[in-house]
């Protein structure tokens, strides 16, 4: 069959050399955002840390923000959280999760909180809700009541908190300060979130139990995003196209973490470009992933493309919870995919430097 295009996300930069911007370097290439995160020579920014269970302390404990010295100990320990987690198991039971939540949408029971949902808005205390019929009935939101919900509620049960529903609106709240640059309200709702998931997360040393948190952080936003992508981009696709080939093409033309950071530790040169000392680098991945060097016909969905995309990273730092996130995210969409239509509504996103996550995004029920 043909297949489709898919142009890039808006503000998406061309593949090129290192470009020099603000004071630092935007780099876009494949071959060179992939020899910077594979270079001990450029490190992540640093989290400087805060008091014990704010958010500033998880910051500055889980590895992902950690200084080089620190980063192999602390990101064992996230390894060790995830090594008895069977990735298929997952999948099965985020399938589960997402077929019950869509059983109780689709109900006719009058439930107020599957009205709610459904619609997509909250509905006043005193306000008689009846059963779901008409439009309301044909439609679900996906972001709100799956793609922010399961993934977080299956892996918090496997790394033994307490209450994994209850995990959710928290991390949510972490994962919406945990880059650079959140205002102090969303700040504040972060603080009370780290220590309310400290307080339902089995006891552990410190390091351990945040660097625990900072799995499910990492399961919130990103698979989300992928989630919705996969939702947006695959609902029409042949029911013959495996899930983990959609994914796997989802994750390289619409990436839910478009870029990540790092910076030079000393006078570097890169394709050419002299990079000064503590210059700051922004690798692009949603530019790299098409890069069409590597990726003939760039924006052409194509599942099984060669050369793959760089969206979880590479080297040292590569995201350890790549398979376990892939299989969250498979088994929500393989039961959508099953069960939903696109809906035709326009998908929003929030703004964010580095992140693309609908924050909406509705779905017919077949």
């Amino acid at each position: 069959m043909s297949w489709p295009m898919i142009p890039p996300a808006p503000d998406t930069p061309p593949c090129g050399p290192p470009a020099p911007v603000d004071g630092g370097w935007v780099v876009t290439r494949h071959a060179d955002v992939v020899a910077v995160l594979t270079d001990p020579r450029y490190v992540v920014p640093v989290a400087p840390g805060g008091p014990p269970g704010t958010l500033a302390w998880l910051r500055g404990t889980v590895s992902r923000f950690s200084a080089p010295d620190r980063h192999p100990g602390r990101r064992a320990l996230g390894v060790a959280a995830l090594r008895d987690l069977d990735p298929d198991e997952l999948r099965d039971a985020a399938a589960r999760l997402t077929d019950e939540t869509l059983d109780r949408l689709t109900g006719a029971d009058g439930d107020r909180e599957a009205a709610t949902a459904v619609r997509g808005r909250g509905a006043d205390p005193g306000e008689s809700v009846g059963p779901l019929t008409g439009p309301a009935a044909a439609r679900a939101e996906v972001m709100g009541r799956l793609a922010r919900r399961v993934p977080v509620e299956v892996l918090a049960a496997r790394l033994g908190l307490a209450d994994p529903a209850a995990a959710v609106p928290a991390v949510t709240a972490v994962a919406a300060a945990y880059h650079p640059g959140a205002d102090p309200a969303a700040v504040a709702r972060a603080d009370r979130a780290v220590a309310a998931l400290l307080a339902i997360s089995p006891p552990a040393p410190a390091e351990a139990a945040a660097n625990r948190i900072g799995l499910l952080v990492q399961a919130a936003d990103a698979t989300a995003g992928l989630i919705g992508a996969a939702v947006r981009h695959g609902l029409a696709a042949p029911a013959a196209l495996g899930t983990a080939d959609l994914l796997a093409e989802v994750l390289r033309l619409d990436p839910p973490v478009r870029a990540t950071r790092r910076v030079a530790t000393g006078a570097l040169r890169l394709a050419g470009r002299a990079i000064g000392p503590d210059a700051p680098l922004l690798l692009r991945f949603d530019a790299a992933n098409r890069d069409p060097a590597v990726h003939p016909d760039p924006d052409r969905f194509r599942p099984g493309h060669p050369g793959g995309a760089l969206t979880f990273g590479a080297g040292p730092r590569g995201c350890p919870g790549e398979r376990h996130a892939l299989a969250l995210a498979a088994g929500v969409v393989e039961v959508l995919r099953a069960r939903c239509r696109p809906a035709g509504t326009p998908v929003r996103y929030a703004p964010h430097p580095t992140l693309r996550v609908p924050t909406s995004l509705e779905v017919m029920f077949r």
